[in-house]
């Protein structure tokens, strides 16, 4: 019921995974896991089920859903690896702007990500729909071609994929392979209550524990062991982080009071400058079958704008027809009503609408488009003090007008890849661009009201069709709520290390860099504990 370690980690994920195997070469390290293992579920391990665990909405389920205030699907991860075992698997590293912006490291940066990619980085092999996506994309300009590449470069490039040769994913969780078994920890199903503080004899509140409930629903209390350098690190995520520190008293002192939280320290920036990049797809029906592929191949443009492709997912699947893979309503890849619009008889009606669709209209793929940054902001709030309930979460997509220019453009963009002779063979003929656009629009895992100008706005397009891309970002972002070395301001003892401290999602994909930020702020800390030794 009561155990010290040196360091006591929150969230097995991304980020989570690599910190802890990384600090438990030289130190005693507990990772604290809410959900379960990754390993020997088909639905998180196979790239052809990719979408199962998504709309899984059983309490035991990898994936929690989550609607945001703005009537986007998400979800948000609950199993060993986080996102990384969730998701589309491409693997690709941040941009040289982004490190530097960031004051890393370069060297210990690149050891870093080759640290990982050891473990979980693989070559795709491109198959017909990929390779007519590369080749529309340097039809219409969007040159250099990289070639197989981890770097973020303009122009093409075949990313990386952490599935390997055989379609078998490989997340976070892989990492613990480098682990000290004798140093780590590791406890799944075990949701941290709270952070611990102690104000005696200190100058500034100072983290010296948590609480975490186990399987069965007790508590257990763990307690960092005496020493300056030892910690506790949030790793929970753009919601579990700010959503954790609130709940242990740091963040908005009036919010707080209103869920009766004793206030440790007011930090009214916790929760807030919440991202979410948005995401449009165009489904292309195709009159000859493609190969199950997730993202491989990507078009990077100077104007911030990311082209990417995907074909064949499990709607293509007899066995798995039922889920209609990224088209499901129930993963709401492409829904976005309002919360209050989503009940499961609307649901059921959209599914049961589907199977009456002939299963030619689930061959073919999407090609979509990504925008960096993006410059919308938001923000969090708590709903309960239960760390098992979703945060309120408001992302705000497309309210900075550049976001909403950025994804015309990207729709622009989109157009010309599906009008080029590179990608005649994967189109008929007979459908032109505008109805393919009003086909999406009104897809019928989409509850919005129906725009008929759907196809002549491209505004009111990517108004109707924005999605998540499960690139959410902030809300503990680094210079507001955390300093450089990812340490709490204001109190002693606790840091964040994760996607809530970004402020822009790096490169086109953010795991990597998140795998590779567990690692390189896990070796500068043993570092620092070697010379405060």
């Amino acid at each position: 019921m009561v155990s010290y370690y040196d360091y006591i980690i929150v969230g097995g994920g991304t980020a989570g995974c690599a910190l802890a195997a990384t600090l438990s070469r030289t130190s005693s390290v507990l990772l604290l896991e809410r959900g379960g293992s990754p390993f020997g579920n088909p639905n998180i391990t196979h790239l052809s089920a990719f979408g199962a665990a998504l709309s899984d909405l059983s309490p035991k389920s990898p994936s929690q859903r989550f609607v945001s205030e703005d009537g986007v699907i998400n979800a948000r991860a609950r199993v060993l690896g986080g996102g990384s075992s969730l998701n589309a698997g491409f693997y690709s590293r941040a941009g040289s702007e982004f490190i530097a912006n960031a004051g890393w490291d370069a060297k210990l940066v690149n050891e870093s990500y080759r640290w990982v990619e050891r473990r979980v980085a693989f070559h795709p092999p491109l198959r017909q729909w990929q390779l007519a996506v590369r080749n529309s994309l340097l039809e219409i300009g969007i040159r250099p071609y990289n070639g197989y590449t981890l770097d973020h470069l303009y122009g093409t490039k075949v990313g990386g994929t952490i599935f390997d040769g055989y379609g078998r994913r490989h997340s976070s969780a892989d990492l613990l392979y480098y682990a000290n078994r004798n140093g780590l920890t590791v406890f799944l199903h075990g949701p941290v209550q709270k952070i611990l503080f102690t104000t005696e004899g200190k100058i500034k509140p100072t983290a010296n524990g948590v609480i975490f409930s186990d399987a069965n629903g007790l508590n257990h209390w763990a307690y960092l062991r005496k020493g300056s350098t030892n910690e506790v690190i949030v790793c929970s995520g753009a919601l579990g982080s700010p959503q954790l520190l609130m709940l242990s008293g740091l963040g908005p002192e009036k919010h707080l009071e209103a869920h009766n939280i004793s206030v440790v320290l007011n930090m009214p920036l916790v929760g807030q400058g919440m991202s979410d990049n948005p995401m449009n797809a165009v489904f292309v029906p195709s009159p000859r079958p493609v190969e199950v592929s997730l993202i491989e191949v990507v078009g990077i443009t100077h104007n911030g704008i990311y082209i990417e492709g995907a074909s064949g997912a499990n709607f293509a699947s007899q066995t798995n027809t039922k889920d209609f893979g990224l088209l499901s309503p129930k993963i709401g890849q492409l829904a976005t009503s309002p919360p209050k619009q989503r009940t499961p008889e609307a649901l059921n009606r959209a599914i049961e609408a589907m199977r009456f669709l002939p299963r030619s209209a689930f061959v073919g793929g999407f090609i979509l488009e990504k925008i960096m940054g993006p410059l919308s902001r938001g923000h969090l709030e708590l709903r309960s003090t239960n760390p098992n309930d979703n945060p309120a979460v408001t992302f705000n997509y497309f309210k900075d007008p550049g976001d909403l220019e950025k994804c015309v453009e990207g729709i622009k963009i989109i157009e010309r890849v599906i009008e080029s002779r590179s990608f005649s063979r994967f189109r008929y003929n007979h459908l032109p661009v505008s109805s393919l656009l009003n086909m999406t629009a009104n897809s019928p895992v989409n509850l919005l009201p129906k725009h008929a100008n759907a196809s002549r706005s491209l505004e009111q397009f990517c108004r109707d069709t924005v999605t998540t891309i499960w690139h959410y970002h902030g809300g503990c972002q680094v210079g507001q709520v955390v300093d450089h070395d990812y340490r709490v301001i204001g109190v002693d003892s606790l840091r964040v290390i994760d996607g809530s401290t970004f402020d822009y999602s790096p490169g086109t994909n953010p795991q990597a860099t998140v795998m590779m930020l567990g690692r390189y702020m896990g070796v500068k800390m043993l570092h620092e504990r070697i010379a405060n030794n």
